[in-house]
């Protein structure tokens, strides 16, 4: 299954106010009214039944939707989100699960791969440094390398999703790949994308502890132009 989109790029400069400023939030319980810039009522009446009828029927789309709603509604704070990924699979009577996981999580992987089996599913994992192609062989200088002069295996997330359409996975789910790494493994997977664990390695893996101490600890990220 491919979703994909087209890139859409603004001019310099220009910037679109959205929904991180709505103080309203009225698109879900409609208890309150829209503000001018919202982008949901922005939308022609036609182009939103029309997308709305993706949700509807029996496509791979509309199986997805319901799935996920129905995994919220009956778990909703009751599962992890481990246990939410098992669930939203047996939904789409899925059976063979991809693990694309980061060779720092491989012990993660490890259990989670105990936990499809036991429950009922087959799991089956590629390492991010599948292939074991030395970064130079792309093009990075040796300084690029986190230890230099050394070989060291580049992420080869478009080889992992590869192996895992190959393999025939109906669901495939991210444990740790790195920021870029993983874009480009749900770009190149064929089958549906779900994510059990964002790397945050400073963070033991908890990248939205950033954002609630950035008014203490991690302040630094509010700071205006802050080297990156």
């Amino acid at each position: 299954m491919s979703t994909k989109k087209k890139n859409v790029k603004k001019s310099d400069g220009d910037y679109k106010i959205g929904c991180s400023e709505c103080g309203y939030l009225n698109c879900y319980r409609q208890e309150k009214s829209f503000p001018v810039f919202c982008p949901g009522k922005a939308v022609e009446p036609n182009d939103l039944a029309n997308v709305t009828l993706e949700y509807c029927g029996d496509s791979d789309d509309a199986r997805t939707g319901k799935a996920a709603a129905e995994v919220e509604r009956l778990y909703y704070g009751k599962l992890t989100r481990v246990e939410e990924v098992l669930a939203f699979a047996k939904r789409l009577d899925a059976r063979k699960i991809g693990l694309a996981t980061c060779i720092g999580l491989i012990e993660e992987t490890r259990i989670f791969s105990k936990i499809v089996k036991k429950n009922g599913f087959e799991p089956y994992a590629v390492l991010c440094k599948v292939g074991s192609v030395d970064k130079s062989g792309i093009g990075l200088d040796e300084e690029l390398k986190i230890r230099p002069d050394s070989f060291e295996g580049i992420c080869n997330p478009i080889l992992q999703a590869r192996l895992l359409d190959e393999w025939g996975a109906d669901l495939n789910v991210v444990i740790g790949l790195c920021v870029g790494h993983d874009a480009l493994f749900c770009k190149h997977s064929q089958a549906l994308v779900t994510t059990l664990v964002v790397k945050d390695r400073v963070l033991a893996h908890n990248p939205a502890a950033a954002l609630y101490t950035s008014n203490s600890y991690y302040k630094r990220v509010l700071e205006k132009g802050h080297e990156l």
